[in-house]
């Protein structure tokens, strides 16, 4: 470990990367404490206790929300942008060809995805504003147009500066940008949680703390093995003259994760499943009866712990699979396989190659889903037993930060294999 670290610090383009990261993750924090004018501190921070939902979506926001400050929708807009697009691209077939035409696509795509974040972003806002509107205290004073205007502005402003930040993460590749940021507001809610644990600690507690520790220690094992489970394809390269030099003839492997996903499955997962609550609450002081009374049926229906599991459960299967067939595409795999000289023994090169990847994807990933989709709502369990509310957002980040923080280690490492055959 120490090794590896020292490598890290001495390989002056890795050192300079995790710096610039890092110093991205302190205009983040910076950001996240400058409040948005005109909001009573006290009655927001009484309103959120009351609301469990909204202390799942400010986990996400890195307490941001909470402080209801210039980034508080924090990445959420951009995400839901991506989800949107990444879905539009399985059913219009101009963007699945973007997407096959490469990085000159994709960077299409992305801009079309920035573009759908600024409308998003304000509708996000104007929601989050009305709901905090409808609280018993008054959180928000009287706004003229112009000063609700200005929120709106200011506020998506703040989710694009993230996004742009994210932006900026990804491409040092250390990690994906967006989950870094998510990360960071997870992490830089730890010292609070503990602060509070310590000040409430009681000796009848003790169970519920054993329990959380149990599935801290379970959900750390599980994400690890999940994300770093895989099945190795053999792959043989052919020998090919090149001049008067022989070249391929080795053996090597593809290798096929059994979670190929990574984290996003679970923040789309939360993503989706905040969104009927939120507009719920929208209109459940609505003046006309039935809009009222099916926005109060529905927040009653998602509190129920159980659906709210079976839902939780059911979307990050489903996402798991929807965000494989995104980032795994075997036609592509078993064409570069093809031009590269490769094969893999006893399947014919084109498509009976790709064929046979995705059948063998298909077996994979089933297990890596329903895996991550049980540890996902493990915590959920553990709260019915103890009672304890805390652990379904505990258990939660927890499952971000293990994904996240095995996704930065990996590329860290790659990045330090490559300059090792660089130097060879």
């Amino acid at each position: 470990m120490l090794k590896t670290l020292r490598q890290v610090w001495k390989t002056p383009e890795l050192r300079n990367s995790i710096l610039f990261v890092l110093a991205m993750l302190v205009i983040f924090r910076v950001a996240s404490h400058i409040p948005v004018p005109g909001v009573n501190p006290e009655n927001l921070r009484n309103f959120f206790q009351q609301n469990q939902i909204l202390g799942l979506v400010n986990l996400f926001s890195g307490g941001a929300l909470r402080n209801f400050s210039v980034v508080a929708l924090g990445v959420g807009p951009y995400i839901t942008a991506s989800i949107i697009f990444q879905l539009l691209a399985m059913i219009i077939p101009r963007l699945e060809e973007m997407q096959k035409e490469g990085e000159a696509g994709q960077q299409a795509i992305n801009q079309y995805t920035r573009i759908a974040t600024v409308p998003l972003a304000m509708l996000q806002a104007y929601s989050m504003i009305a709901l905090l509107r409808q609280s018993k205290q008054p959180i928000i004073g009287a706004l003229s147009p112009l000063e609700f205007a200005g929120i709106l502005i200011t506020m998506t402003a703040g989710t694009m500066l993230l996004m742009w930040l994210g932006e900026l993460i990804s491409e040092r590749k250390i990690g994906n940008g967006v989950s870094i940021i998510i990360f960071a507001g997870i992490i830089a809610n730890l010292p609070t949680a503990v602060q509070q644990a310590i000040l409430t600690f009681d000796q009848s507690q003790i169970v519920n703390l054993v329990a959380f520790a149990a599935i801290g220690v379970i959900t750390v094992a599980g994400v690890v093995f999940i994300t770093e489970g895989q099945r190795n394809i053999p792959v043989v390269y052919a020998k090919r003259m090149r001049g008067t030099k022989l070249f391929g003839g080795q053996e090597t492997y593809l290798p096929l994760r059994a979670n190929m996903a990574g984290v996003i499955p679970i923040i789309f997962a939360v993503s989706i499943i905040l969104f009927p609550t939120m507009v719920s609450q929208l209109f459940i002081h609505a003046k006309t009866p039935w809009l009222a009374n099916a926005a109060q049926k529905t927040i009653e229906i998602l509190q129920n712990q159980l659906v709210y599991g079976i839902a939780f459960f059911l979307l990050v299967f489903i996402f798991t699979y929807f965000y494989t067939a995104v980032v795994f595409h075997p036609d592509r795999v078993a064409e570069n396989l093809q031009k590269q000289g490769g094969y893999i023994p006893g399947i014919r090169p084109g498509r009976p190659t790709s064929e046979y990847l995705m059948k063998t994807v298909n077996r994979i990933i089933p297990a890596g889903a329903f895996f991550l989709a049980v540890i996902a709502v493990l915590p959920i369990a553990v709260q019915n037993l103890t009672g304890s509310r805390s652990l379904v957002v505990g258990g939660t980040g927890l499952l971000i930060v293990v994904s996240v923080v095995i996704e930065i280690v990996n590329q860290i490492n790659a990045q330090l294999t490559m300059r090792e055959y660089e130097m060879l």
